[in-house]
């Protein structure tokens, strides 16, 4: 039975919890990844370590070993922007398929303060749980990279 830890800002994981979800999440993002210091920073921000609006992070374990993660950061843009966005979300290539990925977005839809947004990439597999949560595509997402 996954067993699905909560970290929040009234509730932070310690230097060691985020040391071990980063370096999970850094090395089971595969494809789709960010450097380390990226996703310490959407936890920082998750945890109100830096000045922002929150958010939480999951942690899921199996016999003691984490097998998946989320981080959710929020907007503080309730309105006319989602108030949630999901930043990251993993699940150990050895554990994939076995609904540990539903359970964990299931936790987070359950706790989330209102809608969630996320970005994925058009070929990556995960969009397919997306949908079966519910998600829709809404819009297409463009940037400028203003460097």
């Amino acid at each position: 039975m996954l067993d699905i830890k909560v970290y929040t800002p009234f509730e932070p994981a310690t230097v060691s919890e985020k040391e071990k979800v980063v370096d999970f999440l850094y090395e089971h993002l595969d494809q789709f990844g960010d450097p380390k210091e990226h996703i310490l920073k959407a936890i920082q921000y998750a945890q109100k370590e830096i000045a922002s609006h929150g958010g939480f992070v999951l942690a899921g374990f199996l016999e003691g070993k984490i097998v998946g993660s989320v981080v959710i950061n929020r907007t503080g843009m309730e309105g006319y922007i989602p108030e949630n966005i999901l930043v990251y979300i993993a699940v150990d290539g050895s554990q994939r398929g076995k609904g540990i990925g539903k359970q964990l977005m299931q936790k987070a839809i359950s706790l989330a303060q209102g809608d969630i947004a996320l970005h994925v990439e058009p070929d990556n597999p995960a969009r397919h749980l997306y949908t079966k949560l519910g998600f829709t595509n809404k819009y297409l997402e463009m940037r400028l990279q203003n460097k």
